[in-house]
């Protein structure tokens, strides 16, 4: 398998990385020259500052795209009409009638086509969710979702609702298996040009609910969510990816092994296009994440509920 990346600033250079290791990197391009040479000497792999020479000099299998959002859907465009199989880190696109002309043309041309919602690989999430599934400890009822910090210095085409939010979005759908009917947001700007602090309701069927708070203000960083079910709650952090379980019988901590998410990630997705299996994350999955995501800024922006239809 011989992957190429566009994009090695920010978080793509941990993309760059795990790559590396698997020996699937082959070549890179970030429009920052320094940044391509220092990653392409890194590990050994071509360097480029322009899409078309790589396209040009290099023969590669799939290609990571890790760039600001505005340019995902032009890149990705690009790459599946050469059929070559994609990773696009979240979102996939920002408008969601984007994602899905994505959506048509990689089924058109047969490739696989994923994106970056890593949570669904922490092994925190991934123990909860085994816990809801067998309910464990009864019925998911209700999850609350906490995510801060200050603002990441490589962000800048986004807010935090599709930067920060949209993982929780996204990992709300997995652990309830459904996607929600009814939004409501508040969100607002204090210190950025986008919005900064935000918190969303994703109403599901059966009256049941996610609470999603994120913000760019609070120094710590927080990365935590209970999962509440009719029997007990179950709370994790994304971080530690410690899991402990509250009862009326008192508290435990179950034993899991702790994994970092992006390797299990990538590994995910070059094994999906050697077996042809549908990745965990589908690109369906990632166009109702920007579809819930551009109905809460709107709900935040009108001060109204938006009912949802998704796919």
């Amino acid at each position: 398998m011989r992957v190429a990346q566009i994009g090695v600033g920010g978080w793509g250079k941990n993309h760059a990385r795990v790559l590396s290791q698997f020996g699937a990197l082959c070549a890179v391009c970030d429009a920052d020259a320094v940044r391509a040479k220092d990653t392409g000497q890194k590990y050994g792999v071509n360097y480029y500052t322009a899409i078309e020479d790589m396209l040009e000099s290099e023969k590669f299998d799939a290609a990571f795209i890790c760039t600001p959002t505005s340019t995902h859907y032009k890149l990705a465009t690009k790459m599946l009409e050469m059929k070559k199989h994609v990773f696009i880190e979240k979102p996939m696109t920002y408008k969601s009638e984007e994602g899905a002309k994505l959506v048509h043309l990689a089924k058109k041309n047969g490739v696989t086509l994923t994106c970056g919602y890593i949570e669904r690989f922490n092994p925190a999430v991934e123990t909860v969710k085994n816990f809801v599934k067998s309910k464990t400890y009864g019925e998911l009822i209700m999850l609350e979702f906490h995510r801060e910090n200050r603002m990441p210095l490589h962000i800048k085409d986004v807010g935090i609702i599709y930067d920060t939010a949209v993982h929780d979005i996204d990992t709300a759908m997995w652990l309830f298996d459904d996607t929600p009917e009814i939004v409501f947001a508040r969100s607002g700007k204090i210190k950025h040009d986008h919005e900064d602090f935000a918190t969303i309701m994703l109403g599901f069927k059966d009256n049941k609910v996610a609470i999603i708070s994120s913000n760019w203000i609070t120094p710590a960083r927080v990365r935590h969510f209970s999962a509440v079910c009719t029997d007990g709650i179950i709370s994790a952090d994304f971080i530690s990816q410690e899991v402990r379980i509250e009862k009326d019988q008192g508290s435990e901590i179950p034993r899991s092994e702790k994994a970092e998410p992006l390797t299990l990630e990538i590994k995910h997705f070059l094994d999906c296009i050697e077996s042809k299996k549908t990745p965990r994350v589908t690109p369906q999955d990632a166009v109702n994440v920007t579809r819930i995501a551009e109905a809460a800024l709107i709900s935040s922006q009108k001060g109204v509920p938006l009912y949802l239809e998704l796919q």
